[in-house]
């Protein structure tokens, strides 16, 4: 069976770097599949899951990340993430109260500037809620 080889990188850390089955996450213009030989592509992600199945044992790895830029060859995938975090590492009270702050933040905003950082923070916490949600199956 063919795979291809995934990476995904933040600015800290390489969060995963492995052979895989098939590879779906959050594309600019929505959610993207990739088996092996895609078609090359460069485009940005939002914020979201990164779900790939693993080769060696077909597993599914999670992986939340706050936007980025996905480059796909016919053999790799390599997601470039400003921020990653793994499935497991992912704690959903810490991402609500960040959204919370994040909507009081929005309210509070004294100019254009600092309600679309505001708007981009609560953005990325309702994508990582709703991944660790879908990622725990509730």
């Amino acid at each position: 069976m063919a795979t291809l080889h995934v990476d995904v990188v933040s600015a800290e850390e390489s969060i995963f770097s492995g052979e895989a089955r098939f590879v779906a996450l959050p594309g600019e213009s929505g959610e993207l599949g990739i088996l092996p030989r895609h078609t090359p592509l460069i485009t940005r992600i939002k914020p979201g899951a990164v779900r790939i199945e693993r080769a060696d044992n077909g597993e599914e790895e999670f992986v939340f990340v706050a936007g980025g830029i996905l480059e796909v060859q016919p053999g790799r995938v390599t997601v470039l993430a400003d921020t990653a975090i793994r499935g497991k590492d992912l704690d959903e009270a810490k991402a609500s109260e960040a959204k919370r702050l994040a909507e009081d933040a929005m309210k509070n905003a004294k100019s254009d500037i600092d309600f679309a950082k505001a708007q981009g923070e609560f953005a990325a916490m309702a994508a990582q809620i709703a991944a660790i949600r879908k990622f725990r199956g509730k």
